[in-house]
């Protein structure tokens, strides 16, 4: 690897920066800047601005739009599209609290003005026609599904109008723009299904083609270049991601031919499309690769990224000499590395060196679950903390949707390894880091098999002499509740205290409801008890809120909010009130001296799922888990004030 100069501050800088002199909500990178046409679009403060690409980082810019027009709570961008000549700019714009979104239009000119706002769109995309007007296609999202495309014009040629309607309920449908603007694909997708259509980037009018009909159980994905659609698709065997391409004129599955297959355990991240290249972003038996292939003689070459990294974060690219990208852990914060194409290597960003490379330690262990899998673990602690048995541990999990658990960079987590915590991620099966059958092995009749993993891989950390029961906690967000809640049921002693963010604890009666606005979508996951009694019994065997009981549980901080539409409160509350009466139960069999867990429930304000910055939530938590260990938060604390304001 080279390493690459950079004419400003190098990144870790930026970021420390920030993040020693801004409150949390400011700091946290979120790819909403696009480049177009030698500018950069972006936020700055509450304001859509625009500034040639020189001049990126002063305070020259062009104020284009300002946020507090629409009158929300302390809103920020979340995405911003440029149409093709530069005539109208969009951005989707959001709050903390809410995922509700509006979708502005901007008229570039002199003097820019809102040309129109779109309530609820959840993905957009522009495109031009034949007589060079912009076209600017959106979906529009009700009651968190997206069923209908709607495609506008705007000036003095204004229409909208709705395109396209998906009548299967349990689908939904995204948009995305090919990485050489030449088609929009709508993509209708459910948890293990899809289907594209293609619209014509220069003629789009035109009807939409249809790729290939949904199958059952086949998922894929289409870029273009040269005339050649290049298909990210599991279909045939095994059923794991596999890269083919066809003819863009014979687009259907009987002329796919295969083009690249992946190792075994292999999660394909993302694809990124260049003029002679293809790049996939892959994580291999919980380590990063970049696999760049030659698309001129079929060449690849496969990158090793250093064992430090646990994510990516892609940058908005449109220069077809690099692949610019960023590696990210819970601990440290983003890091840039560049591909370029012409050399044929990687490039690392030089500067100052993040002193938490040299405090820590990452490790990748496995755990053995009870049917012999082998499940990857991924460990954080100081390099000169002795005898780690007696030290703290926070154990992470999710293990659902086939989504690989979170480890982008996190303040108070790097706090709490500075403090000595030790933190264990685990990889279960349900969630993606292994790939596709990763996740098939752990949902609908294989959940169990989710919570067998979590058991084994914190047996397998105090077998190992990381931490023991006394001092372990668990922590967990929105599906990762389940696995949580039922290791509670099951396993309470190996476990001190839990916190819990938006967490799904009553599967059975909430899969049963079909008036919830998740529920159809979410039967490839769960299953349908309401249809189906083996489904049914088995939900019932593993459900948290099913299998409370009389017994000692460990201390749990549950962090809900107020209007969650994915999550209803009502299922959280009633969780809390069995759980609280089961402990009294249990207490009044103990006797007296009987030291009763502490179960808090804090209801939030606000409609959003998760909100991961929120600093009351933050300090909420790491509180709570001092207070339950017994331990001395003073410094915990202190250091904290470098990254939030009190």
């Amino acid at each position: 690897m080279t390493h690459l100069p950079r004419k400003n501050m190098d990144a870790f800088e930026k970021v420390r920066t920030k993040l020693e002199t801004q409150p949390q909500e400011e700091y946290e990178i979120i790819n909403a800047e696009i480049k177009h046409g030698g500018f950069v679009y972006y936020q700055e403060g509450c304001c859509l601005v625009r500034s040639k690409d020189e001049e990126a980082d002063t305070d020259n810019y062009e104020v284009l739009f300002n946020l507090e027009e629409l009158k929300l709570d302390q809103p920020f961008i979340d995405c911003i599209r440029v149409a093709p000549d530069e005539k109208y700019v969009a951005a989707k714009i959001r709050t903390e609290d809410s995922e509700a979104s509006t979708c502005v239009v901007v008229k570039l000119s002199d003097q820019p003005v809102m040309e129109a706002s779109f309530p609820n769109v959840s993905s957009f995309e522009w495109v031009k026609d034949e007589e060079d007007e912009d076209v600017l296609f959106y979906t529009f999202q009700r009651n968190l599904r997206c069923h209908d495309v709607y495609r506008a014009t705007f000036g003095d040629n204004r229409r909208n109008e709705r395109f396209y309607t998906e009548k299967d309920p349990s689908f939904f449908v995204f948009l995305y723009l090919t990485k050489d603007s030449r088609f929009l694909t709508m993509n209708i997708m459910n948890k293990t299904t899809s289907e594209v259509w293609l619209i014509d980037g220069m003629s789009p009018w035109d009807p939409p083609v249809l790729i290939q009909k949904r199958i059952h159980g086949v998922l894929y994905y289409v870029e273009h270049r040269d005339d050649e659609l290049y298909i990210l698709t599991n279909v045939g065997e095994p059923t794991e991601f596999k890269l083919m391409r066809t003819a863009a004129d014979t687009p259907a599955i009987m002329n796919w031919d295969l083009f690249f297959t992946m190792k075994r355990n292999t999660k394909v991240v993302d694809l990124d499309m260049f003029k002679d290249h293809c790049v996939l972003f892959l994580k291999h038996s919980n380590l990063l690769y970049v696999n760049v292939i030659g698309l001129a003689d079929d060449s690849v070459r496969s990158l090793k990224l250093p064992p430090w990294a646990c994510g990516f974060i892609m940058d908005t690219n449109s220069d077809p000499k690099n692949c610019p990208f960023q590696l990210c852990s819970p601990i440290r914060p983003p890091k840039y590395y560049t591909y370029k194409f012409a050399e044929g290597k990687l490039f690392e960003e030089t500067g100052h060196e993040d002193p938490i490379t040299k405090t820590s330690r990452v490790l990748r262990i496995e755990a053995k679950s009870k049917d012999g899998k082998l499940v990857p673990m991924t460990i954080f602690h100081k390099t000169d903390s002795e005898d780690l048995q007696k030290k703290p541990l926070l154990v992470h999990v999710y293990g659902a949707y086939g989504m690989d658990l979170k480890m982008n960079f996190r303040p108070e987590r790097r706090v709490l390894v500075d403090d000595g915590w030790i933190l264990a991620y685990c990889h279960v099966r349900g969630g993606g880091e292994l790939g596709l059958q990763w996740h098939a092995d752990g949902r609908l009749t294989k959940k169990l098999n989710g919570l067998a993993d979590l058991e084994a891989c914190i047996k397998t950390l105090h077998g190992q002499g990381f931490s023991q029961p006394s001092l372990t906690t668990l922590t967990a967000f929105s599906a990762g509740g389940v696995l949580v809640g039922a290791l509670c049921n099951s396993n309470p002693e190996l476990l001190r205290a839990v916190t819990l963010e938006a967490p799904f604890l009553d599967v059975l009666n909430t899969m049963m409801d079909t008036t919830l606005p998740l529920t159809l979508e979410e039967l490839e996951e769960w299953g349908n008890p309401s249809s189906d009694e083996k489904h049914k019994n088995y939900i019932k065997r593993y459900c948290p809120y099913q299998n409370i009981k009389p017994q000692h549980y460990p201390s749990i901080h549950i962090t809900a909010y107020e209007n969650d539409e994915r999550v209803p409160l009502k299922g959280i509350v009633n969780y809390t009130e069995k759980l609280k009466e089961a402990i009294v139960e249990h207490a009044k069999d103990t006797g007296e001296g009987y030291q009763a867990p502490n179960i808090i429930l804090d209801i939030q304000p606000g409609g959003n799922h998760v909100i991961e910055d929120s600093h009351k939530k933050i300090t909420a938590q790491i509180k709570f888990l001092y207070e339950e260990l017994g331990l001395d938060s003073t410094s915990v604390f202190e250091n904290l004030k470098k990254y939030l304001k009190f």
